[in-house]
């Protein structure tokens, strides 16, 4: 998954597509308990994805968020 792809998801998408990859991830994980997993590189992929989107998710969130003023950080020191 690209980082564009998903950039363009809404907040809710996102949080839904990090659900349903770490129920993959689960379920890839039993299969290698049990021996029947066909791609093992698999799982790789899909905690990478699933960084990608926490990551994108922090971007949006620190973008949102006021940033201090320098004037009040400066008072405090």
């Amino acid at each position: 998954m690209k980082a564009q792809e998903i950039r363009e998801l809404s907040d809710k998408e996102r949080q839904d597509k990090v659900t349903d990859l770490g129920q993959e991830i689960f379920n890839l994980r039993f299969q290698l308990a049990t021996g029947k997993i066909e791609n093992p590189s698999r799982l790789k992929s899909l905690r990478r994805d699933i960084a990608k989107i926490k990551t994108i998710q922090q971007e949006a969130k620190g973008a949102a968020a006021p940033q201090p003023e320098k004037e009040a950080t400066e008072e405090k020191k």
